[in-house]
């Protein structure tokens, strides 16, 4: 062999070793990119905090990494406001080139950003909203959903006023898609009368007129959907409107996020749930443990619905190998992850929603002096939502 064709064949062998070199190192240097969008500002920060926090949370159990991958996490405030929520959602998918977006609290929000983001080739998280269309005839491959279909959490407490025999509810709820998905919900498992709906706007605090009207009217009880800042001057109002005898169910009015600022007020009322802090369940247990170790507080459904998310992600990548660019392979895998979720048993059903328990849960004061809800009994066991079979996927 010529001294020119040794030369060459050690070049070419040089460039081979580069090249798989680089290979490799590009292949250690992979990572996936996660964006939180969550409202963190204005009255319902809370929600979005708590969800912030527990999706950090499940990032540090898992050592920052979901199925071997070193993650980035990029968060972002969406004001509650659609328009904000688009534009933040832009960014991720635009400049940030992010390969989920988790998020957000409000269906509003949610039904502005869904589109834009999913357009992009990312997938999207829903972590708390869960809106009929989007459950049924605009379901979208790439929406994943962790938390329920908004109904759902409603049809609870219908069920129980059922069962208690209550012929007459006032019902109450903001006037936007969540609020009336919401005493749908109700409706569809309560057979009774509903003596009145209210829809009140979104961000209202004062509710002396509503309160007025649910006293002349006397009802058997009284259903409520006011999240945030809504629920926490409700309930007071209820109390001091001397209406307490009245039985109270709700959903998202007392919940680990308001009852720091109802407290005694709240005492007694009743919600219905797909989570309450004191499951009895090892995962149920540990999660709350760590939770409000780190952030001295008790774990709402939000927290654990975004704790979820977060160990959907790494399910889906572990079964990929971490093969990110597969899309149909990773749409695939995150439709069959198996984890086990701290609220009891968890599936993603044909529509990418979840197919879960739901419990009655009632406001107790701990013996540490902290108020939380506490279970009372299951009511849906594995329970698929209504719209399922209008998803054409």
């Amino acid at each position: 062999m010529s001294k020119m064709t040794k030369l060459a064949l050690a070049l070419l062998t040089a460039t081979a070793l580069t090249g798989a070199a680089h290979a490799q190192d590009k292949a250690q240097d992979k990572k996936v990119k996660i964006g939180l969008i969550y409202t963190l500002s204005g009255p319902s920060a809370l929600l979005g905090e708590q969800s912030r926090d527990a999706f950090l949370l499940a990032a540090e159990k898992l050592g920052n990494k979901f199925g071997g991958l070193d993650a980035e996490i990029i968060i972002q405030d969406d004001e509650q406001k659609p328009d904000i929520g688009v534009s933040k959602a832009q960014q991720l998918v635009e400049r940030d080139q992010v390969d989920f977006v988790v998020g957000p609290i409000f269906s509003n929000v949610l039904n502005a950003i869904v589109k834009p983001v999913t357009a992009s080739g990312a997938f999207l998280i829903s972590t708390n909203a869960g809106t009929s269309n989007l459950a049924g005839k605009d379901c979208n491959a790439n929406l994943f959903v962790t938390s329920y279909q908004n109904d759902q959490m409603h049809e609870v407490s219908g069920k129980y006023a059922e069962t208690q025999g209550y012929k007459r509810v006032v019902l109450i709820a903001p006037n936007y898609q969540a609020g009336k998905d919401a005493l749908a919900g109700f409706k569809h498992s309560y057979k009774g009368e509903a003596a009145q709906e209210l829809y009140v706007p979104l961000g209202q605090l004062d509710f002396s007129a509503e309160l007025a009207q649910i006293a002349a009217d006397a009802p058997d009880a009284v259903y409520a959907f006011l999240p945030g800042g809504m629920g926490v001057n409700f309930v007071k109002q209820y109390r001091q409107a001397g209406l307490e005898a009245t039985p109270f169910l709700s959903a998202f009015t007392v919940d680990e996020t308001t009852l720091p600022a109802q407290q005694d007020a709240a005492l007694g009322f009743m919600a219905g749930s797909n989570w309450a802090p004191d499951l009895d369940t090892p995962e149920a247990r540990a999660f709350t443990t760590a939770y409000e170790a780190k952030y001295k507080r008790v774990p709402a459904t939000y927290a654990v619905q975004a704790y979820d998310a977060a160990m959907l992600i790494d399910a889906a990548l572990k079964k990929t190998g971490g093969n990110l660019e597969d899309k149909d392979a990773l749409r695939q895998a995150m439709k069959t992850a198996e984890f086990t979720s701290p609220r009891g048993q968890f599936a993603l059903g044909d529509n990418h929603f979840p197919i879960q328990d739901f419990y009655l849960t009632k406001v107790v004061k701990r013996a540490d002096g902290q108020f939380a809800t506490s279970y009372v009994e299951t009511i849906f066991d594995d329970y698929k939502d209504n719209y399922a079979s209008e998803c054409k996927m």
